[in-house]
């Protein structure tokens, strides 16, 4: 059975709420892939390339959040997730692209390390920015929270859907997003997408939905996008 984390009335409406979003994530052919093992490997790395562009951005809106918030416990959640999306997970970035299997595909793909935003990249982490800065609080944790929560429902579909990892090499993405860590900071997410639903009105809870629904949308553009190498052709 799939893991629910700490899920409430609201947490769980929303989440059932994008039901049909997820479906399209969990079958993209780019996941099939990686959990399969046989990705190519230009389509992986220009997608960690774009992470990487992406979680800088996404650590900036959790710093906005971290400054808004109400409490104290809640600015430290922010900050701390912060710092774990810049630092833990550059330094994962950093040893799968220095894999003799990846390290030439990606000085190809960004020359001296140096990678372009794809058009969804930048329209993810400006939407997530500008929610965080200019909407409520309660809105701006709504937009972040779908990067928790998928990320880690795709760890497990894919760690499922893949069965023995050995030989993938792409096994220690997979794994990244299914461990007691990330879980426990999926839950905490969630309770304060929870506590902020409940304390807020019914227009809030209504703008909530709608941040939590535009991100998992960009979550299924992110991915897909990233496997087509989407440049600013027209």
């Amino acid at each position: 059975m799939m893991r629910t984390y700490e899920q409430g009335e609201h947490s769980s409406a929303v989440w059932a709420g994008v039901s049909g979003t997820l479906e399209k994530i969990e079958a993209l052919d780019f996941l099939d892939r990686l959990a399969a093992g046989d990705l190519d490997a230009q389509s992986f790395v220009n997608y960690i390339h774009q992470d990487g562009l992406y979680l800088n951005g996404y650590a900036k809106a959790m710093s906005l959040l971290a400054a808004k918030a109400p409490t104290a416990e809640e600015a430290r959640f922010w900050n701390r997730s912060a710092a774990d999306a810049v630092e833990a997970e550059t330094v994962m970035h950093a040893d799968l692209l220095s894999d003799d299997r990846f390290a030439k595909v990606s000085e190809e793909i960004a020359p001296g390390g140096v990678a372009e935003p794809s058009p969804t990249t930048l329209g993810y982490v400006s939407y997530l920015v500008a929610t965080a800065a200019t909407e409520p609080y309660e809105a701006g944790v709504a937009a972040v929270l779908p990067c928790f929560w998928v990320y880690a429902h795709m760890g497990k579909v894919l760690v499922e859907r893949a069965g023995d990892l050995t030989a993938n090499p792409y096994a220690a993405w997979v794994q990244a997003y299914d461990s007691p860590d990330f879980d426990s900071a999926v839950d905490d997410a969630v309770t304060l997408y929870e506590r902020c639903a409940a304390g807020t009105t019914e227009d809030g809870r209504g703008r909530m939905a709608d941040a939590f629904a535009q991100a998992t949308v960009y979550e299924l553009h992110f991915w897909a996008t990233s496997a087509a190498f989407q440049d600013w052709s027209v």
